[in-house]
């Protein structure tokens, strides 16, 4: 595929590149509320609710005090997980992922139809129930249907453009998350400086790896729990799925797989911004990104991963409204 496509493959490629960042999207939220939940459980009283930093991961922050007021967990569940005029709750996004994949349902496979509409119907039926009833397990529920859509795509799709770009919005959306989840952590989630070192700081930065469903793969690296090598993990890994690195790598590796183009080249836009954020993040240090301000590196990372967002859309969707990347 090329910028100059017909109107019906830019429709299509529009369509499950959203499809893919929406389901991430809402297996990112669940996955945030769930391991939020047992945070609140694991750290002693006095440390006030921790509800409020994984509003601000969404970048929502505003929307959120101006409709809800005060971060009680029943709000932010219900913002979060069932808000139907919020357009990145859980419910919201299963339903824009059905919706775009109603519309391409020729390209993708009858198995990746089915697995939609059962999260569709998960959702919609959970929304009915008060918020915060049995939420450890629609959370595991909707992350693992979430995870099987991304096996049944991987296993019954053939791995052409449409692959690609599920892969692409996949990667970008998953990225994305990470460094939000990471900028909270140093700037929000830590009620006190003199907490810093203190087991209930490790508990916190223990959620934070649970968050990604990194804490096995960190432990098996890196051992102890060691705040500068989380970041590495999480910023700079070349292995683990959740890390930004390893995520622009592949979204790298799909837009090159769609162009044709020879790796370290580029045809389009989209394809120079992607490989400019690649290689600083191929190079970068963890060392000289905390010593040069890391809520400042990930500001400047969003950015660019909102450009590449807003490319994408210029090369590939231009027959189509242009969506926006959260935050």
């Amino acid at each position: 595929m090329n910028p100059s496509s017909k109107p019906l493959l830019s429709r299509v490629a529009n369509a499950v590149y959203w499809m893919a960042r929406y389901i991430e999207r809402a297996e990112n939220v669940a996955r945030f509320i769930g391991v939020n939940q047992n945070l609140m459980l694991d750290l002693p009283g006095g440390y006030g609710d921790q509800w409020q930093p994984i509003v601000d991961i969404t970048g929502d922050r505003a929307l959120f005090l101006e409709r809800y007021g005060a971060a009680t967990e029943d709000n932010v569940i219900r913002f979060l997980a069932f808000d139907a005029q919020y357009p990145n709750s859980i419910y919201s996004c299963i339903l824009a992922a059905r919706e775009n994949a109603r519309s391409v349902r020729e390209t993708i496979s009858s198995e990746m139809w089915e697995q939609v509409n059962s999260l569709y119907l998960l959702i919609t039926g959970e929304s009915r129930k008060p918020a915060t009833e049995a939420l450890p397990e629609f959370c595991h529920r909707v992350r693992m249907a979430c995870h099987l859509f991304q096996g049944i795509t991987h296993v019954t799709l053939s791995h052409n453009e449409a692959w690609h770009f599920i892969r692409l919005g996949t990667s970008l959306e998953r990225a994305d998350k990470t460094t939000r989840l990471l900028d909270v952590k140093y700037f929000i989630l830590l009620p006190s400086v003199s907490d810093v070192g203190t087991p209930y700081d490790d508990i916190q930065w223990a959620a934070v790896l649970k968050s990604v469903s990194g804490l096995e793969m960190y432990r098996k690296r890196y051992g102890r729990i060691a705040p500068e090598r989380i970041v590495e993990f999480l910023l700079l890994d070349g292995e683990f799925p959740r890390a930004v690195r390893f995520c622009i790598s592949r979204a790298d590796q799909s837009l090159h797989g769609i162009t044709g183009t020879q790796t370290g080249t580029f045809s389009c836009v989209s394809e120079r911004c992607m490989g400019v954020v690649r290689a600083e993040l191929d190079y970068a240090q963890v060392d000289a990104v905390l010593k040069a301000g890391l809520h400042e590196f990930f500001d400047a990372l969003q950015t660019k991963m909102n450009t590449i967002d807003e490319c994408i859309s210029g090369d590939f969707f231009a027959h189509q409204p242009v969506q926006r990347a959260a935050g």
